[in-house]
């Protein structure tokens, strides 16, 4: 099994140094090449630039003193000094399909484990108990997803964290309500019908509950009440809260595997999970000076965040009433993480509005001594979904967008696209078609916008064979697949790349595009934007179209070499489109 296939920007970044250290001498052999693909040669170096800006030389003649060191490597046809002093290279096809070749010959398409020996934790999904998920989960569900999976399948031990919201003054508000009013029960079976489900009417009874409690000081007082039997393990309290958690677990695990994404209920670590280490948590900042009084309740300041008219701003760790902040379970879920999960890198798939909360803690736990230089910890923030008019994604009625009517909406429509396409699809067939397509286009959508980003859900353009969409990157893959069943049925195999074959232009286009996937992946794993790889598999898919329409591949008149050469592109094509969709979460079917 090959381990690693060194991708050619790698191979030309060696090359520029040596010849800087040939050059300049050993002290600029480590200077970053800043080696680009170019559309004047196959790659760009832009060192000489850089480089003469801090030498004081003219860069042109720089750029030409590395030229004379580097015309001497064989495998590069041709290396040229362009504008101010860039250098443009070009490399032999024998190189290009040397590195094709290693990679077909690879079930990891020469893909090494660059993350072996990190453990990453992945706090991400976190949807709250007795409420249904919404349009607000579905970016960190599959941005989480989609790092685990690449860090996962680059060597990294991934720890899922799915942190639900299990916990605190809620819990004793429904129960209370719901103990109070046993004919609004959430089991009752006439209000499911009005809801659709058990958790549609937790939902519904909560937001009551909600009414009464801000309405009446008497039920207040009461659920508070409630609130503390549930903190001291009352038997009928907290049998009623473990059935709506439960309840509402199975509820997130069908829209989970609906979504086909790979958290389990094993994965959940919601806030109860940290309660019993919230006051460890307390006494441990209070005796290391972190903590400070502030009206009754424990806070932690920073001298460089404040708010309004300069005021510092606290954190919040412990209530006046003895009651926990959000940043006493935060804290905890930072120890347990550290200590006991032995996480080099924790990671935070969370809102950016939550972008100050989680740099306070971050702080408080590094001053804690929790967070070490031998550990990172990163609040890959996102941004939030809007509808297709660019406004903040709602219903007709102004609520919140439920999750599943979001992907229902999608499989719909994909239905209706594909239907159309191919009106001879058999029932059973097209339904499986759509719900890979439709819910394969809600992931690409996200996953190809930079987390950061706002995004609009435009379910039409989504489901779109056309574009850079989910629904044409699985057309492509079908496209490849049919190639190559055709290929098996003519008896002419998967074919195999021939070394001394000259490539044409659009041969050689998807093959440098081809040996991009690890550089890609790695990518990915350094600034945890999962839409790196799905703009990669974009530009590689055009790449695949623009080779199929230049270069025949199975039809009368080509020879046997460059049709075994063209099959073994194909091939190489197919297997990285399905293991890129698949690290995004996204299915890559044989027909379509």
């Amino acid at each position: 099994m090959v381990e690693q296939v060194r991708p050619l920007a790698d191979e030309i970044e060696a090359a520029v140094q040596a010849a800087l250290e040939t050059t300049l001498g050993a002290d600029l052999a480590s200077e970053d090449p800043l080696v680009r693909r170019s559309d004047h040669a196959d790659y760009q170096a832009n060192v000489a630039l850089s480089l003469a800006r801090r030498l004081g030389r003219n860069p042109r003649e720089l750029a030409g003193q590395l030229r004379t060191a580097l015309v001497t490597e064989s495998w590069m046809t041709s290396v040229e000094v362009s504008g101010p002093g860039f250098l443009n290279i070009s490399v032999t096809d024998a190189a290009i399909l040397g590195r094709l070749a290693a990679r077909l010959a690879d079930p990891r398409l020469g893909v090494p484990r660059t993350q072996a020996g990190q453990t990453a934790v992945i706090d991400y999904s976190g949807p709250n108990v007795a409420k249904e998920m919404h349009v607000g989960h579905l970016r960190s569900t599959l941005i989480g997803d989609a790092l685990a999976r690449v860090l996962g399948f680059l060597g990294a031990q991934v720890v899922r964290q799915n942190h639900v919201g299990d916990w605190g003054t809620q819990f004793g508000m429904l129960i209370q309500y719901l103990f109070e009013h046993p004919e609004a029960a959430w089991r009752n079976k006439d209000v499911q019908a009005e809801t659709a489900s058990a958790v549609s009417a937790l939902d519904a009874l909560y937001r009551t509950a909600r009414k009464e409690f801000d309405a009446s000081p008497a039920f207040k007082e009461r659920a508070q009440r409630r609130v503390v039997a549930l903190q001291a393990g009352d038997e009928e309290t907290v049998a009623a809260w473990e059935e709506i958690v439960a309840e509402s677990e199975e509820a997130f695990q069908q829209v989970y595997e609906r979504l086909g994404v790979l958290l389990t209920l094993d994965d959940i670590k919601g806030e109860s999970f940290y309660n019993p280490w919230l006051h460890d948590v307390v006494d441990e900042l209070r005796d290391k000076g972190i903590l400070e009084e502030s009206d009754g309740a424990k806070v932690v300041f920073f001298d460089d965040i404040r708010g309004p008219e300069d005021k510092p701003v606290p954190m919040l760790v412990q209530k006046s009433d003895g009651g926990f902040g959000y940043a006493a379970t935060d804290l905890a879920t930072i120890r347990h993480s550290i200590k006991e999960l032995h996480g080099t890198r924790l990671i935070y798939i969370v809102d950016a509005r939550q972008s100050q909360h989680f740099q306070m803690v971050f702080r408080t736990a590094r001053r804690a001594g929790w967070l070490t230089d031998a550990t990172e910890a990163v609040h890959a923030a996102n941004g939030t979904i809007n509808g297709p008019d660019g406004r903040p994604f709602k219903t007709r009625a102004g609520g919140t967008v439920r999750l599943a009517d979001l992907l229902d909406d999608a499989v719909r429509r994909a239905r209706e696209v594909v239907a159309e396409k191919d009106p001879d699809l058999a029932p059973d067939d097209l339904d499986a078609i759509a719900h890979l397509a439709g819910i394969g286009a809600v992931k690409y959508a996200e996953l190809s916008t930079s987390r950061t980003k706002d995004y609009s859900f435009d379910v039409t353009r989504m489901v779109s064979f056309n574009g850079q969409t989910g629904v044409y990157l699985q057309y492509t893959h079908t496209r490849i697949a049919s190639i190559l069943r055709k290929a098996d049925e003519a008896g002419t195999g998967r074919g195999h790349f021939a070394p001394d074959l000259a490539l044409e232009p659009a041969e050689r286009a998807l093959g440098l595009a081809l040996d991009e996937f690890g550089a890609t992946l790695d990518a990915v794993a350094t600034t945890l934007e999962p839409h790196q790889l799905a703009g990669y598999l974009y530009g590689l898919a055009k790449a695949f179209t623009t080779f199929y329409e230049s270069c025949p591949v199975l039809k009368e008149g080509v020879s046997a070499d460059v049709r075994g050469n063209r099959l073994a592109l194909c091939e190489l094509t197919r297997a990285t489109l399905a293991q890129g969709l698949h690290l995004l979460g996204i299915a890559a079917p044989q027909r379509m």
